[in-house]
């Protein structure tokens, strides 16, 4: 049996390729990430590492970590206005402090070595913004951290790669032109192969009708 071939039937076939194309590449996506925008100082400090405590009523400071114990961990903290900041001795690397570089001058502790030993400070709305510090005995090899408070700081938006593959724009076109005209080439193997005694011209029935409706 014959069944017309309408120009809307056509576009619904290809359009149904396009489609199930674009759902490999409409499966990507890229996410926009803030990080603070550290003081050269804080980056060069010894471990970097980076935790954002927002929205925690008390966050931790490990003083004297890494391989050495000297460093601050996490190196850079970013916290809300409110929250308590715990400096926290593992008592490796000697004697360390909490001296301010930049930043409140009430936040600050004295020399210790003991395990344990604890010192807490909270940051209110008014120190909103970066504090930095350091260990005054060890500043000499980056033992340095930084405090970020609050949501107006200085940020760099960073793009990064959600778990979807990402296609470009130019494989997605080159995978739906291929699929068009792998279509065509069975499509017309198939006319050949069944009506291959038509002569010059095939069958009423199999004439294309591309007019639109």
């Amino acid at each position: 049996m014959c069944q017309d071939v309408s120009r809307r039937n056509l576009l619904r076939a290809t359009g149904g390729a396009a489609a199930m194309t674009g759902v490999t590449a409409g499966g990507a996506d890229t996410v926009t990430a803030q990080s603070v925008e550290w003081p050269s100082q804080v980056n060069s400090g010894n471990l970097g590492d980076e935790t954002d405590a927002r929205g925690q009523d008390e966050a931790t400071v490990m003083v004297g970590a890494g391989d050495q114990g000297l460093a601050f961990s996490p190196t850079k903290l970013w916290i809300d206005p409110g929250t308590t900041v715990v400096f926290e001795w593992t008592g490796q690397g000697g004697s360390h402090n909490v001296e301010t570089i930049e930043g409140p001058s009430g936040l600050g502790a004295e020399l210790a070595s003991e395990e344990g030993n604890v010192y807490e400070y909270e940051f209110t709305e008014e120190e909103a913004g970066i504090t930095t510090y350091q260990c005054n005995p060890h500043k000499s090899i980056g033992m340095f951290g930084g405090i970020a408070v609050g949501d107006d700081v200085s940020a760099a938006e960073e793009a990064t790669s959600s778990s979807a593959v990402f296609v470009p724009d130019s494989a997605m076109a080159l995978s739906i032109a291929s699929f068009i005209a792998m279509c065509g080439t069975l499509g017309l193997a198939f006319v050949f192969m069944k009506y291959g005694n038509w002569g010059e011209s095939p069958p009423d029935c199999l004439q294309f009708d591309f007019r639109v409706s």
